[in-house]
């Protein structure tokens, strides 16, 4: 949906998956080593996790799909207008075609942490795909666009580009924290700069419109992209703390 709610749905499900593996993570290492402090820290319980990660994952993917095909001014199903001989709203098919992946890597997930069919590494390469396939679309998303639409939107590629490469690594080597922090980060950036591309390009309530033309917007939120990632890493570093401080002093509880 070319909207502030186009942007607003993806960025929504980008921080709230950021912001919960903010938390899951920190707590899967540091319970890794304080067993005996943490009664989460059991394989069997993080893998059921994924499991439901898997769920929450394809029904936020449907929920993506259903709402790029069904808003009023969607295609609803229809790709070709043969009346006017044209193609019928491709920017919300290829919305939808992304969020399409994302309910695929929902059910590799689905699968391969609730049956014995998979590989568990399959739900890290199929999530790093359904990433790649996303930044593979936007890269043809822009033609024709103003200046500083195109420009808010390639910032995004670089975090969604990078978050492919890292969730790739992590088929070969699973666990590691540095890994999945960086992934989370990549995340957290995804989903703050979804909402910040929808307040510059559709600003809600009637505030004033960005001069797409203007080179020192471009230059302030190519900055601004960068204090978007810092408050990434601050929400890491918050939640590690936390979470680190919890099973410390549960830990301590205990003896």
């Amino acid at each position: 949906m070319g909207n502030f709610k186009g942007h607003a749905l993806p960025g929504s499900f980008f921080l709230l998956f950021g912001l919960w593996w903010s938390v899951k993570y920190p707590l899967k290492y540091v319970c890794r080593k304080n067993k005996s402090a943490c009664y989460l820290g059991s394989r069997a319980g993080f893998q059921r996790l994924e499991f439901v990660e898997g769920i929450i994952k394809a029904v936020f993917a449907l929920i993506g799909m259903v709402a790029e095909q069904f808003v009023p001014d969607g295609p609803h199903l229809k790709l070709y207008n043969y009346e006017e001989k044209h193609w019928d709203h491709l920017m919300n098919w290829q919305h939808a075609t992304m969020y399409l992946f994302y309910g695929i890597s929902g059910l590799v997930d689905i699968v391969a942490h609730g049956t014995n069919a998979l590989p568990v590494a399959m739900d890290r390469m199929m999530l790093s795909l359904a990433v790649f396939i996303e930044g593979f679309l936007f890269c043809y998303h822009l033609h024709g666009r103003a200046m500083l639409d195109i420009h808010v939107h390639q910032l995004l590629l670089f975090a969604i580009f990078g978050a492919a490469v890292c969730i790739f690594l992590e088929v070969f080597f699973r666990g590691s924290i540095v890994l999945e922090m960086l992934r989370t980060s990549l995340c957290i950036l995804q989903g703050s700069w979804f909402w910040q591309i929808g307040f510059v390009l559709y600003p809600p309530n009637g505030s004033p419109e960005w001069n797409q033309t203007d080179h020192t917007n471009m230059m302030f939120l190519t900055m601004c992209y960068c204090w978007h990632y810092a408050f990434a890493f601050l929400i890491l570093a918050v939640n590690y703390t936390i979470v680190n401080l919890s099973v410390c002093s549960s830990r301590n509880f205990i003896f």
